[in-house]
């Protein structure tokens, strides 16, 4: 009896629930753990709740600035720069700094004058700067945010997610001049001292950033990122009062508990399809590329391939054939292009009876 071969199939692993740390680990309203290399959140707590962002609205001016302008070139400090409520590096009016003097004071003493007077040189107005901000948070799938300023002086329509800023800040680390720049812990421009307020560049190994902030409405912000081994995590938390601790904990849970593990690999075979009208019943589906994901040790993901029953001969070996999905419990965490593993030809046709004639009078018609 012929047997069918489902093109729905579940590969090698089994499902668990995930296990997320327990809400109360936290003190904040808001918080994420965020694994950059596969984009998986290790915890959450109301991670798409919209709130103030005070001074972690650097991590967009330093981006912007990393991205678009040279950060050696020389600019007079403006008027307009000058005495901007808040923190402040102290500029004076002519005085001529580099871009990457401004970044120092923008980002370990986070100053608001060096975000003005970055935005001014970068988008010709601080309102023109702000529109380079929100360009960015489009491209980079920031749905939750808006900016209204450089600095992150508190605003109606000034506002971020936890989500969304860890998502900045995974972008903005892969940028050499930002990564520099934050994992400065002190340095000097000109004759300013500038210390880093960012205590968990001392308290914590792996640490490299990335922004404190503070605003009476906002609460305590903080957005960190520390590598260990190669692996990069991106802790964020909103209105925290125990932020320093908090975020000592998300780090170090989320490198013990949760390690990138090869789902699979380029080359898999992760199931067959029927083939209509080949000289081949089936053919073969394999992975065209690697999937890698971070997971806790108890946690056992599914590959599954959705689609039609059956493809029509011919298929040509590695020809694209849909995609595999992959799933903790219920929930899809990415995906795997397929390509056939085979080329299968369509099975040749029959040759029809010849006609009674050609048989009785020797291929000539009566």
């Amino acid at each position: 009896m012929k047997r069918r071969i489902a093109f729905l199939t579940a590969v090698f692993l089994t499902a668990v629930s995930m296990l997320p740390m327990p809400a109360w680990a936290v003190s904040a309203r808001n918080a994420v753990l965020l694994d950059a290399q596969t984009g998986r959140l290790l915890y959450e707590k109301e991670p798409d709740r919209r709130a103030l962002i005070a001074s972690t609205t650097k991590i967009m001016t330093a981006l912007v600035v990393c991205e678009q302008c040279n950060v050696l070139d020389r600019m007079r400090i403006p008027k307009e720069a000058v005495g901007i409520e808040g923190s402040s590096m102290y500029l004076k009016e002519g005085e001529v700094l580099t871009l990457q003097d401004l970044l120092y004071g923008l980002m370990l003493h986070s100053g608001n004058d060096a975000a003005v007077a970055l935005a001014i040189y970068c988008g010709g107005t601080v309102e023109g700067f702000a529109g380079l901000m929100n360009d960015k948070a489009r491209q980079l799938g920031m749905t939750g945010t808006h900016f209204s300023n450089p600095n992150g002086l508190d605003a109606p329509d000034h506002y971020s997610t936890a989500r969304d800023m860890a998502v900045l800040a995974a972008y903005a680390m892969k940028n050499p001049i930002f990564r520099q720049t934050v994992s400065t812990k002190t340095v000097t421009v000109g004759s300013r001292s500038l210390r880093n307020h960012n205590k968990l560049l001392w308290l914590l190994d792996g640490v490299e950033g990335v922004k404190t902030g503070y605003t009476k409405a906002a609460g305590r912000i903080l957005v960190s990122s520390a590598t260990r081994q190669g692996r990069r995590l991106i802790a964020v938390t909103m209105n925290d009062p125990n932020d320093w601790a908090d975020h000592k904990a998300l780090l170090e849970e989320g490198f013990s508990r949760y390690q990138v593990r090869k789902i699979v690999s380029a080359g898999d075979c992760l199931g067959a399809v029927e083939v209509a009208g080949g000289q081949s019943k089936t053919v073969q589906l394999l992975a065209q590329e690697d999937f890698s994901y971070a997971l806790a040790s108890e946690e056992r993901p599914t590959v599954r391939i959705s689609g039609p029953g059956f493809v029509y001969a011919p298929v040509a070996q590695g020809q694209s054939a849909g995609v595999a999905h992959i799933l903790l419990g219920d929930t899809p965490v990415g995906k795997v292009p397929l390509i056939y593993g085979q080329t299968v030809e369509r099975e040749p046709e029959k040759e029809k009876p010849a006609p009674f004639w050609k048989k009785w009078f020797g291929g000539q018609e009566p």
